[in-house]
């Protein structure tokens, strides 16, 4: 499956998700809603997967935790704000 289609049913299920729960919830449950949806559409997702990172020839193992990886090709970070600011884009 192309990433671009991937991407498509993420959108559409956190679409689906919001006009179901609404916002105003924490991220955590949006987390675990979302996972399921995809993974009832037969997307393999893993959930908080360490991302390792390089900085001056040394390497972190725990650079960050993502979200969710779908198919091991996108990468979902999960937000639940009043208002998105520049440092979450």
């Amino acid at each position: 499956m192309h990433p671009n289609e991937i991407t498509r049913q993420i959108v559409d299920a956190a679409y689906r998700i919001h006009r179901a729960l609404g916002p105003g919830l924490l991220e955590s449950v949006y987390e675990v809603v979302l996972a399921r949806e995809l993974e009832s559409r037969h997307l393999h997702v893993t959930r908080q997967t360490a991302i390792s990172i390089s900085y001056e020839n040394l390497r972190f193992d725990i650079g960050f935790k993502a979200d969710l990886i779908v198919r091991n090709l996108v990468i979902v970070e999960i937000k639940s704000l009043e208002t998105l600011c520049a440092v979450h884009k």
